[in-house]
Order: C-alpha cells, then structure tokens, then sequence
C-alpha cells in the first residue's frame, strides 16, 4: 500500500462558485488526496480551513454520499435543523438524495483541518444550495433564477 506524504500533495485554492458566493470559502484549501492515490471510485480531500472561512456554501447532493472526518482544530457543522460543533475524531456523514443542506464553518481563532470523502464522478449528481441563487447540475453552475 503506498503510503501519501500530505506535505508532498499540490495545495488547491478557489472556487467556481458564482459570485459573489465564492467569499466565503475564500480562506479554505484542500489537497487532492484519492487522486494522489490514483482512486477512481469515491474522492477524499484534506481540507484546511482558516478563521472564519467556510467549507463551502450549505448544500446537498442527489447522488453523491459525503462524510467528514475531524482531524484538527474545531468546526461549526450548519444544518436544517441547527449547528453542531466537531472537534478531532468526530464524524459527519451525508446520504445521497437526503435534502439537508450543510456545511462547516471555522468560527474559532485557529485553522482546522477535516478529511472530506464522497462519491466521486457521478455525471448525474445535482448539488443544491438552499440558502442561495445557485445550483449545479452536469452541465455546471447556474442561477436558479
């Protein structure tokens, strides 16, 4: 099994969020770690997020699974149904098709680090963004209106 040195990994920034949406995760950055690795079935990103930086805008999937695993630092995970926070060692996870939009936000004074795995390559996934006038089908991001 090889073994993937992080510090060795391309660090990614940006977004193609419409504007003015990509702000918020403007002080996020993520390493391709499933690629690395050369996997084809589902992605995995270490992602690090600075104060006050969003993971991304709340959202869901109609056919892609996601999970977060804390790895350092503290995150706020924002639902439906209210805010969590998730320290080292806590799991998320986020069935395909359930309408619960989410995502995390570092409200704390120090950088946390997650890994973020998911379904990977589904050309039929649409992701919907609740709070916003975004959404993103096959054919990319649009307005909803």
């Amino acid at each position: 099994m090889p073994k993937i040195d992080p510090a060795a990994l391309p660090v990614n920034r940006g977004s193609n969020y419409l504007p003015p949406y990509q702000e918020a995760v403007a002080g996020r950055v993520w390493q391709a770690v499933a690629a690395a690795g050369e996997l084809t079935q589902f992605g995995a990103n270490l992602v690090t997020l600075e104060p006050g930086a969003w993971s991304s805008q709340r959202h869901w999937h109609s056919h892609e699974d996601e999970m977060v695993v804390m790895l350092a630092g503290e995150a706020v995970l924002v639902e439906e149904d209210g805010e969590t926070l998730l320290r080292p060692g806590d799991i998320a996870c986020f069935p395909a098709g359930s309408a619960n939009g989410h995502h995390l936000q570092n409200r704390s004074a120090l950088p946390c680090r997650f890994l973020a795995i998911g379904t990977d390559r589904i050309e039929i996934d649409e992701c919907h963004y609740p709070d916003i006038d975004m959404h993103l089908d096959p054919q990319g991001f649009r307005r909803k209106s």
